[in-house]
């Protein structure tokens, strides 16, 4: 194995996350608090949202929007089975059933036609999930919503800072759930936001999200605060602390520079990758700065070469290139296989895309040595593993 070893991914973490978590530490308010509304505020205005609310993960995120729309016990709800397993459990807790829905074809993201023959008088909304920051056909997606009375929610786990038809994502359906997660554009090591436009579902999310109890219950610590407060609802524990909101505050800031590094990388792989007929790009639309590129990934194509993707992860990683796989779909795990009657075979796009892909290094602190060293092995890969050499051979 090489020496020198290019990370699946590394955070881009400077003075400035440095300096705001020291000034949290000295301030002795470590939990939610003025830095955590602070950071909502400047979140909902970059991406243009009426609110945003902090919360402890994405998970907590999509919980919170699906309780908000009133989801309950026998719902239905449709989601990607071509996604992380967070974007179905939550909808568990709620007493509802996730129906997966199938890929578009070629691609990873929701079918919207698939996902409309799955509906029946029980479906009460979709999370359309934009893999690997690839905004969803949201114009398809509101349409059948809105003929079926359904609600919209986004899964933006990927998707910050991505656009669509000219809209940054979180300001487009009722709700939008980001993750700051380790991997993810910006990170507070485990956090996420969620917003909405409505103000009544807003404050359902506010309360909720710090077990029910009515206002500011963190000023009850604070000399401007009360002792006295009221648990409204059978709430949950997903506050965000002050600590994770001054990482994120920091992170916030760099947004722009982390989503243009981003870009450039990914322009660099398109190209290098272009002409190499064993491998099949991401989709892209025209504007292939819509995309966040959190994640860049390839597809092999299995008739041009001797092995297959798990055979070609082993090699690039002998070589000193960390990869992951997104996603394993939903329907092939157990938990999902057995509770709710799936198979393998049940959606085949899913399973293809499944089947052959592989993400590749893409993060901001990414060097011109560590970009160059992950084309250099990802084509000599494809290259010495090509069909052809094997039946010359």
């Amino acid at each position: 194995m090489s020496n020198n070893l290019v990370p699946f991914h590394r955070p881009s973490i400077g003075a400035e996350e440095l300096e705001a978590v020291r000034q949290v530490l000295e301030s002795r308010w470590l939990t939610t608090g003025p830095v955590t509304q602070q950071f909502e505020r400047e979140f909902a205005a970059y991406v243009g949202a009426k609110h945003a609310l902090a919360v402890n993960s994405c998970t907590a995120a999509l919980h919170l929007a699906l309780d908000a729309a009133g989801i309950g016990k026998d719902d239905e709800v449709l989601v990607p089975t071509y996604s992380f397993t967070a974007t179905a459990e939550v909808v568990t807790y709620l007493g509802a059933r996730p129906v997966l829905c199938e890929s578009l074809p070629g691609e990873f993201n929701i079918d919207p036609n698939d996902a409309e023959r799955r509906i029946t008088d029980k479906t009460k909304a979709i999370i359309a999930v934009h893999i690997a920051g690839q905004p969803c056909n949201l114009q398809a997606l509101r349409s059948l919503a809105d003929r079926h009375r359904l609600c919209l929610i986004e899964d933006a786990a990927h998707a910050l800072p991505a656009t669509y038809a000219g809209r940054r994502i979180g300001r487009i359906s009722e709700f939008t759930a980001f993750s700051f997660y380790a991997t993810k554009t910006i990170t507070t090591g485990e956090g996420g936001m969620l917003t909405t436009e409505d103000d009544d579902w807003a404050r359902r999310i506010k309360t909720m999200r710090l077990h029910g109890i009515s206002g500011d219950a963190w000023k009850r610590y604070s000399t401007e605060g009360s002792w006295f407060y009221e648990v409204v609802d059978a709430g949950y524990k997903d506050n965000m602390p002050d600590l994770l909101a001054a990482v994120g505050l920091a992170q916030l800031k760099k947004a722009d520079s982390f989503h243009r590094r981003r870009c450039v990388i990914a322009e660099r792989y398109l190209e290098a990758f272009a002409s190499i007929h064993e491998l099949e790009l991401p989709p892209v639309t025209d504007n292939r700065a819509d995309h966040s590129w959190h994640l860049f990934i390839l597809r092999l194509m299995p008739d041009g070469l001797g092995i297959g993707r798990n055979e070609f992860i082993t090699e690039l990683k002998a070589a000193g290139i960390s990869t992951s796989v997104h996603f394993i779909p939903l329907h092939l795990h157990p938990f999902y296989a057995h509770r709710y009657r799936y198979a393998h075979g049940d959606m085949p796009h899913a399973e293809d895309a499944y089947s052959r892909c592989l993400s590749l290094p893409i993060f901001p602190d990414m060097t011109e040595t560590e970009i160059e060293q992950v084309i250099a092995v990802v084509q000599a890969t494809a290259v010495n593993n090509r069909v052809r050499l094997f039946a010359a051979a």
